[in-house]
């Protein structure tokens, strides 16, 4: 089985847990056997970003044609940074736009769920987000789900923060087996919440 390639992308003001959950699951799933690198990115070369709580987090590079990107929610309800930030700016959608097009899976985890509408890859499709962003992703994509975690083939969603673990979870299963994902589960000492909605 030839190697998968993750990226979680970064900006100012993303939510901690939303990108650094993911990345221990998907970690200590490289570690129980499942063929997967995963790395840190941003767009643009930046020494470091700094996360909503004030995390300072130095990337791996910059975001390049994975098979899996992972877009972590933070700063919906702020206008300066974050997700709202990022969706104005129009920079990151479009990213993950191109990479949805040539065929890499998009997962988003709380309001990266808005990164997701704003690119255009939740159109008629289910999807989750995080409490305060509900109203919102019904406005701009049209199809909420009430979910911890969706599943729609080539776009996951997951809701807020601590969901983010569970959608990596579920991935780890998706695509190298319950095995696999429980032995992280176990190591993390997670319990995931609720039936993933496909």
């Amino acid at each position: 089985m030839s190697e998968t390639t993750a990226e979680i992308v970064l900006f100012d003001g993303f939510d901690e847990l939303d990108a650094i959950g993911p990345y221990e699951v998907l970690q200590n799933g490289a570690q129980a056997g499942a063929p997967l690198e995963t790395r840190l990115v941003t767009l643009a070369e930046t020494d470091r970003v700094t996360a909503s709580h004030g995390l300072r987090v130095e990337p791996d590079g910059i975001l390049g044609e994975p098979d899996l990107l992972i877009v972590p929610g933070g700063g919906w309800t702020t206008d300066d940074e974050g997700v709202r930030a990022a969706v104005d700016d129009g920079r990151l959608p479009a990213a993950v736009g191109e990479r949805s097009e040539t065929g890499t899976t998009i997962a988003s985890v709380c309001t990266g769920a808005m990164v997701l509408a704003a690119a255009g890859v939740l159109e008629g499709r289910p999807a989750i987000t995080h409490q305060v962003g509900i109203d919102d992703l019904e406005v701009a994509a049209g199809s909420v789900v009430d979910a911890r975690v969706v599943d729609d083939g080539d776009v996951l969603t997951a809701g807020g923060v601590t969901a983010g673990i569970d959608l990596a979870l579920w991935m780890l299963e998706r695509e190298f087996g319950a095995e696999i994902a429980a032995a992280v589960e176990t190591e993390m000492e997670h319990e995931r919440r609720g039936e993933v909605v496909r």
